[in-house]
């Protein structure tokens, strides 16, 4: 099967598509018509009067946007005990409050353009299988309340044979259960899971909310706003008064330039020092194709989000580390007035080494299709045959520390980043887009831990 996703099925199929046809200039120019890129032309458009151009290489949503779990989380994609141990506690709960404040502005964005498309949020599960694995998170919990932000207690299983060698420290984070506790939980009679985490985390279409988003700026701001899409850009030069793009055949000028990307792409940055920022750009972000499937159920109504990390020894990914699969479950419209439970299964990726090995079309690995296959059957105890209504794969940049670059680079002050979706991106995009629209509009913010480095 091609690469079929379901949030693309969703899109309106209809809808008219500009080119850069011509020179142009906007005060702002955002690369990338993502979520990164909406959100920030959002906030740009009502916290300011600058006119905002989008530069889409293909189309509106349609990379990782469009490619992924649709998966609303609040975490990182590293333990927060190492982000305090790099950075120190008050910066880490100052990046936890900042990415969990992205809530409340995705609420600000659904109100404002009087979005009605489906999002859900939800007590969410996550089953560990390890004492390893149960430790880490109970030091996580343990320092997020140290610094003063909620938690809720680790579930652990009443019989799990480590649970005597549990630091005191800890006790007062966890709390004893039963195994049918956590199968109840978890969906599943598996015994190899013993612990269960709590969170909010939420579902929606990104795609969906992308296209819709852009409708409403499109007709609140049609004076300051432009969608160039299958007009990518091949160049940023950077200049001291401002910023010129090399779009193809044609040029567009913009005073401030904000890379609203996986950061992975085939663009080059050029500055008056040289090739320093565009080395940084390139080397910084590496690329992982990740694999999702889907299938229907009848209707329920009962949205859910479940992660499941694996005893290393079950041989179902290539991940390293705790390998996990995540399953989420939504109301779903695949034909008009005809409602399922959409249940998607996604965990095996792979890296890629350069964007020019990537192919957006390419059919379905076998080999991810057989782990997913295998993950269903096994957690789910399934014994008739699966059919997948959908299978995809998209592309998420990875940062070297894997945390959002957010903000202006500290040696080109028209050069901004909303940049690397670290597995996580959603939620990180809106709040980093609200920031750095405030960034250009001219307000300073404190150290933070998506700063970008500068160029040793």
């Amino acid at each position: 099967m091609a690469n079929n996703s379901p949030w693309i099925h969703q899109l309106d199929k209809t809808r008219i598509i500009r080119r850069l046809e011509r020179d142009g200039e906007a005060d702002v120019a955002l690369i990338g018509a993502g979520i990164a890129g909406i959100s920030t032309a959002f906030y740009l458009l009502k916290h300011t009067t600058k006119s905002v151009a989008l530069m889409e290489g293909y189309q509106l949503a349609h990379g990782a946007t469009g490619h992924n779990a649709g998966h609303l989380v609040s975490y990182f994609e590293r333990p927060f005990r190492e982000l305090v141990e790099e950075f120190g506690l008050e910066l880490a709960v100052m990046a936890q409050r900042d990415v969990d404040s992205a809530w409340e502005l995705l609420d600000e964005m659904y109100t404002e353009a009087g979005l009605d498309i489906p999002l859900s949020r939800f007590e969410s599960y996550a089953g560990l299988s390890s004492k390893e694995q149960v430790l880490g998170h109970l030091e996580n919990d343990y320092l997020r309340r140290k610094g003063g932000l909620h938690t809720k207690v680790v579930e652990i299983c009443e019989d799990a044979e480590f649970i005597h060698e549990i630091p005191e420290k800890y006790h007062d984070h966890l709390a004893l259960v039963s195994r049918e506790e956590i199968a109840i939980k978890l969906e599943t009679f598996d015994p190899q899971y013993i612990a269960v985490l709590s969170s909010q985390k939420g579902v929606m279409n990104s795609a969906l909310f992308c296209q819709e988003l852009v409708v409403y700026l499109l007709s609140t701001y049609p004076e300051r706003l432009a969608l160039y899409e299958h007009s990518p850009v091949g160049k940023v030069v950077v200049h001291k008064e401002g910023v010129v793009l090399d779009v193809g055949l044609h040029t567009f000028k913009c005073k401030n330039v904000v890379l609203c990307t996986n950061g992975f792409e085939n663009l080059n940055l050029i500055t008056p020092e040289g090739l320093a920022v565009n080395t940084r750009f390139h080397h910084n972000v590496h690329g992982i194709v990740a694999f999702m499937s889907a299938y229907l159920e009848p209707h329920t109504g009962m949205p859910a989000a479940i992660s499941y990390y694996q005893r290393e020894d079950k041989g179902l990914t290539d991940n390293p580390g705790d390998p996990y699969f995540y399953v989420t479950r939504r109301s779903y419209e695949h034909e008009k007035e005809e409602k399922h439970n959409l249940v998607c299964i996604g965990g095996p990726d792979y890296a890629l080494e350069h964007l020019s090995t990537y192919d957006r079309n390419l059919d379905f690995s076998e080999k991810a299709k057989d782990q997913i296959d295998a993950f269903v059957r096994h957690t789910y105890d399934k014994k008739e045959t699966l059919e997948y209504l959908f299978m995809w794969h998209g592309v998420m940049g990875y940062t070297k520390n894997l945390l959002r670059m957010v903000g202006p680079d500290p040696s080109f002050s028209h050069l901004y980043y909303n940049l690397g979706c670290n597995g996580v991106g959603l939620l990180p995009s809106i709040f980093a887009g609200n920031k750095v629209a405030r960034q250009v509009k001219g307000e300073e913010f404190e150290p933070s831990i998506f700063d970008i480095p500068r160029v040793e």
